[in-house]
C-alpha cells in the first residue's frame, strides 16, 4: 500500500481535513497576563488607588499601584520566558507519527496528518487519529484510556482503531477515517483541552493559608466600612487603611511560587527531564523509592547477540533456523532486532503467529515450509519451562549465563503441530524441545557507578524490575555498583505469595526478575501503601500501568508513546544520569517554597495583629499605604527573592501546618510584641516631649500634605499630633524592616549562631543580601526625598539605637524560644527536631 501523494495531503489539508489540533503545554501569553495583572486582589488595590486619585492623594496612589504593577510586570517577563524554554524543550521531544506517502515511509508530527492517510503502527505506538486496519497486520491494543477496560482488544483487517489507544502487542497499516475535532479522544475531551496548573500539596496549603487571609481582610474591610460611616473616619484615611490590609495579601506569593516551578522546570529540562506536569516538579522532591527497568536505565537499550548452545541440533543448522525466525517475525522488539543484526533470515511460509507481549514473554511462529516446519518459540525458561522436556545440560548453560549478566532465552520448537492458538482462538503453546539456548549482551550505561551513589546520596532506594531473568538482573546492578546484598525474586514466586508475603518482599528486596505488567502495578502499589513516595522509570507499553501507579512516572524520549504519554516528566536523550540532578533540584525547588512561606506568614500575621493592637489602644493605624510600600518590598519582596535565588536543595518533607507551629507563631506574636512596644513607646515619648520631633521644612511638607492644609496653615496642635504620629510609624517601619531582613537570615541561616528556626547550611550570601537590604533602607532613611516621598520621619539618633538593641533582644528571645521549642511544648506538640 503507496498511501496518499504529497499533492493528495496538500489537497485534503486545503479542504480542511488536517489533523489541526493544537494541544496547548502551557498557559497562553493572554492568560499569564491576565493572572498577574487582574488577579482579585490587584483589582482591589487597582480601585482603592483610583480612589485616592479621586480624592486627590496621588502620591499614595502611586505607592499603592506601584509595587503591584512591578510585581507583575517581573511576573509576566519571567513566567514568559519559562514558557518559551518548555515550549521548544517539548518541541523537541514531542513523538513524530509514521506514514506511508508517495510509496515511502515518513516520520510527521501529528498535527500534519490528514483524512486518508496511512499509519504504520508498531507495539508501543500511540494512534493519533481514528482509523481502520488495512492489510494483512494485527494488532492488540489498549483502549483503557478511553474506555477504562484494561483487556488487550484483537484488530484485524476492517477493524475499527480509536485515537488515544496504543498498541501492546503485534503492528500493521492504519487507515485515518476521523480527524482532528472529529476524531474520538478529542470528542471526549474537547471541554478539558485548556492547559490546567495542577495544584500540588504545597500549592493547596499555600491557597487555604490565602484564603484564611482573605477572610481576614474581609473581616477587617468589614470593620473598616462601619468606622468610616459610625465614627465618620475621613473617607482619605479610610482607603489608606484598606489599601494597607488588603496589600498585606500579596498576589506575589503566588508569583514567587510560579515562577519557582516554572524556571525549576527549565533547570530540569536543560539538566535533561522534560516536565509534562507542574507537579513532577514537587514530586521530584518526595521520592523515596525509584523503581526503574533495567532496560535503558541500568543499561543502554542496546542488545547485542552474544551466543548459543545447541542442544540436539547442529550450531549451523540452529543458526539459521534463528535467524529465519527473526526475518519472519511480523513485529519486531530488541531482541528479534539483535538477531537480524547478528544475521539476516530468509523468508518462509508463516501459517499462525503469536506476537512477543510482556505479559507472556515468548513469541511463537508456526511454519509450514518445506524448509521449516513445525512450531518455534523463543522466550524466557520461567514462561514456557511447563511445556519444555526436561534438559539439565542446557538449563545449566542458561544459569551460568544468567549468573554473568548476560540475557537468556531459550529456542523451542514442535515439528508436528503448526497453530499457536486454541479453539478460543487465544494463545496456546504445544509440547515443547529445547533446541538451543542464546545469550546477548547488554551494554550498561556509562557514568552508571556515580549515578547509582547519586541516589544514594539523596536518600533515594532504588529496586529493579525487569522482564528479565532475576539472577541476569542482579548481576548486572552489582557490575553496575549497586550496594549490599542483592535478594533477588522472580515473578512465578511473588504470584504465589499472600498478599502479606508480597507486600515485605516489595519493601525488602532490591531486585525482580520475570515481572508481569500487572506485577509492575501491584509492586508500586505494595510500596506506596507502606508510606513511600515512588517515582517510576519505564520505556515500554508494559511500564504503562507501573507509571500510572506511581506517585511520579518517568518515561524515555525513546519509549514508546503510550509511555510517554502517561509520564509526569521525560528523560531527554534517555539520559538517565540527569535523574540525580532533577531530583536535587526538585528538592532546592520545595525547600524555596518552604522558606518563602516562612518569611511571607511571619510578616502578614504579624502585621495583621499590629493592626488589631494599635486600633484597639486607639493609637492610630501603624502604617499608611507608601509606608506600607517600604514594608512590603523589605519584608515580602526582597526577602522571597533571595531566598528564591539562594536555596540549596534538602530534603524537606515538612507540612506547612508544622511551619506555622514552630516557626511563624513564636516570631510574628514576638514581632507584634516588640512591635507594638516601640510604636506605644515612640508615641508617648515623642507626645509628652521626651525627644525632640523634628520640625524641618520635609516634616512640615509631609504633616500639611496629610492634614490637606497649605503648610503656613498648620497650627501647633495639628503638626504635634500628626508628628507624633509619623514618629511612632517610622520607629515602627524601621523595626518591622530589621525583624523582616532578620526572619530572611533566621530562614536560611548563613551562621549557625542562627540556626533554630531551621538548620543551618551555611549559605552566606543570605547574609550578605541582609546586609545589602538594611543598608539600602538607611540610605533611604537618609535621602530626605525618598524619605518625604513615602512619608517617613526623621528619627532622632536616640529612637535609632533603641530600635536596633530592641531588634537584639527579639532576635535573642526568638532564637532563645525556637531551640528551646517553648510553644510546641507548651502545646503539648511533638518537637521538630
Amino acid at each position: 500500500m503507496t498511501g496518499l501523494t504529497s499533492s493528495e495531503v496538500l489537497a485534503r489539508r486545503q479542504r480542511g481535513e488536517g489533523n489541526d489540533i493544537r494541544l496547548t503545554t502551557s498557559r497562553s501569553y493572554l492568560e499569564i497576563g491576565k493572572t498577574n495583572v487582574f488577579n482579585p486582589v490587584n483589582v482591589v488595590l487597582y480601585a482603592i488607588g483610583a480612589g485616592m486619585v479621586l480624592v486627590g492623594d496621588v502620591r499614595s496612589a502611586l505607592t499603592t499601584v506601584m509595587l503591584v504593577v512591578f510585581n507583575a510586570v517581573v511576573g509576566i517577563i519571567q513566567e514568559v520566558l519559562a514558557k518559551r524554554k518548555l515550549d521548544r524543550i517539548a518541541l523537541l521531544a514531542r513523538a513524530k507519527v509514521t506514514v506511508r506517502r508517495d510509496g515511502q515511509e515518513q516520520q510527521v508530527d501529528p498535527a500534519e496528518l490528514v483524512l486518508g492517510d496511512v499509519l504504520v503502527i508498531r507495539a508501543g505506538d500511540q494512534i493519533p487519529v481514528d482509523g481502520v486496519v488495512v492489510g494483512d497486520g494485527k494488532l492488540e491494543v489498549d483502549e483503557s484510556a478511553l474506555t477504562g477496560e484494561s483487556d488487550l482488544i484483537a484488530k484485524t483487517q476492517g477493524d475499527p482503531v480509536l485515537s488515544g489507544s496504543f498498541c501492546v502487542t503485534g503492528g500493521g497499516l492504519v487507515e485515518a477515517t476521523r480527524v482532528g475535532e472529529q476524531s474520538f479522544a478529542n470528542q471526549l475531551t474537547q471541554h478539558a483541552r485548556q492547559f490546567k496548573l495542577e495544584q500540588t500539596p504545597l500549592q493547596r496549603d499555600v491557597n487555604r493559608l490565602l484564603r484564611l487571609l482573605l477572610l481576614v481582610v474581609v473581616f477587617y474591610g468589614f470593620l473598616a466600612v462601619l468606622a468610616l460611616f459610625v465614627l465618620n473616619v475621613p473617607f482619605d484615611f479610610w482607603l489608606q487603611v484598606m489599601a494597607v490590609i488588603t496589600g498585606s495579601v500579596s498576589a506575589g506569593l503566588l508569583v514567587f511560587i510560579t515562577l519557582n516551578y516554572s524556571w525549576g522546570a527549565v533547570r530540569i529540562g536543560q539538566q535533561g527531564g522534560l516536565v509534562q506536569q507542574i507537579n513532577a516538579v514537587e514530586s521530584l522532591s518526595n521520592v523515596t523509592v525509584l523503581c526503574t527497568d533495567k532496560t535503558g536505565t541500568l543499561t543502554a537499550n542496546r542488545i547485542r547477540y552474544h551466543a548459543m548452545h545447541p542442544v540436539g541440533i547442529e550450531q549451523a543448522t540452529l543458526e539459521q533456523r534463528l535467524a529465519d525466525f527473526a526475518a519472519n517475525a511480523s513485529a519486531t522488539n530488541k531482541t528479534t532486532e539483535a538477531i537480524i543484526a547478528w544475521q539476516a533470515g530468509e523468508k518462509r511460509r508463516v501459517v499462525d503467529e503469536v506476537p512477543f507481549s510482556s505479559a507472556r514473554k515468548w513469541s511463537g511462529l508456526a511454519f509450514d515450509d518445506p524448509a521449516m516446519r513445525g512450531v518455534y518459540v523463543l522466550g524466557a525458561l520461567e514462561m514456557v519451562q511447563a511445556h519444555l522436556a526436561n534438559d539439565d545440560v542446557a538449563q545449566q548453560q542458561l544459569q551460568q549465563w544468567s549468573d554473568v549478566g548476560l540475557r537468556v532465552l531459550v529456542f523451542a520448537h514442535n515439528p508436528d503441530v503448526t497453530t499457536l492458538h486454541d479453539a478460543n482462538g487465544e494463545p496456546a503453546l504445544p509440547p515443547l524441545t529445547w533446541i538451543g539456548v542464546i545469550s546477548f549482551n547488554d551494554e550498561l550505561r556509562p557514568h552508571l557507578p556515580e549515578t547509582l551513589a547519586a541516589f544514594i546520596d539523596n536518600g533515594v532506594r532504588l529496586k529493579v524490575i525487569s522482564g528479565d531473568n532475576p539472577q541476569t538482573v542482579a548481576a548486572l546492578a552489582k557490575q553496575a555498583g549497586l550496594p549490599g546484598d542483592l535478594r533477588a525474586v522472580s515473578g512465578p514466586e511473588l504470584a504465589a505469595m499472600s498478599e502479606g508475603e508480597f507486600a515485605q518482599v516489595a519493601a525488602e528486596a532490591t531486585v525482580f526478575g520475570r515481572i508481569s505488567p500487572q506485577q509492575k502495578e501491584q509492586l508500586v502499589d505494595a510500596l506506596r501503601r507502606q508510606g513511600e513516595y515512588v517515582a517510576m522509570i519505564g520505556d515500554g507499553v508494559n511500564d504503562v500501568l507501573s507509571l500510572k501507579k506511581a506517585n511520579m512516572g518517568i518515561a524515555m524520549e525513546s519509549g514508546s508513546t503510550a509511555t510517554r504519554a502517561v509520564a509526569g516528566m521525560v528523560l531527554l536523550g534517555d539520559s538517565f544520569e540527569a535523574m540525580p540532578n532533577a531530583l536535587r533540584e526538585g528538592q532546592r525547588i520545595v525547600a524555596s517554597i518552604q522558606n518563602i512561606l516562612k518569611v511571607y506568614m511571619v510578616t502578614v500575621f504579624a502585621l495583621v495583629l499590629l493592626i488589631s493592637g494599635i486600633s484597639a489602644l486607639q493609637l492610630g493605624f501603624p502604617f499608611t499605604a507608601p509606608q506600607n510600600t517600604i514594608l512590603s518590598f523589605f519584608t515580602r519582596g526582597a526577602p522571597p527573592a533571595i531566598l528564591s535565588v539562594t536555596a540549596l536543595a534538602v530534603v524537606n518533607r515538612s507540612r506547612l501546618s508544622t511551619n506555622v507551629i514552630h516557626f511563624t507563631l513564636p516570631a510574628a506574636m514576638l514581632m507584634f510584641v516588640f512591635g507594638l512596644l516601640i510604636y506605644i513607646g515612640a508615641f508617648f515619648v515623642a507626645e509628652r516631649g521626651l525627644a525632640q520631633v523634628d520640625v524641618s521644612p520635609e516634616m512640615v511638607e509631609i504633616v500639611a500634605r496629610t492634614a490637606r492644609v497649605a503648610p503656613a496653615s498648620l497650627s501647633a496642635a495639628q503638626f504635634n499630633t500628626l508628628a507624633v504620629r509619623y514618629t511612632a510609624q517610622t520607629s515602627l517601619v524601621t523595626f518591622f524592616v530589621l525583624a523582616g531582613v532578620l526572619i530572611m537570615v533566621f530562614a536560611e541561616p548563613p551562621l549557625r549562631w542562627f540556626a533554630g528556626g531551621s538548620p543551618y547550611r551555611g549559605h552566606w550570601l543570605v547574609g550578605a543580601a541582609a546586609i545589602a537590604l538594611i543598608a539600602a533602607y538607611y540610605v533611604l532613611l537618609l535621602l530626605p526625598g525618598l524619605r518625604s516621598f513615602f512619608e517617613l520621619a526623621p528619627l532622632p539618633l536616640f529612637f535609632h539605637l533603641a530600635i536596633l538593641v530592641m531588634t537584639a533582644l527579639w532576635a535573642l528571645l526568638l532564637r532563645m524560644t525556637w531551640r528551646r521549642q517553648w510553644l510546641t511544648r507548651f502545646l503539648d506538640l511533638p518537637g521538630k527536631g
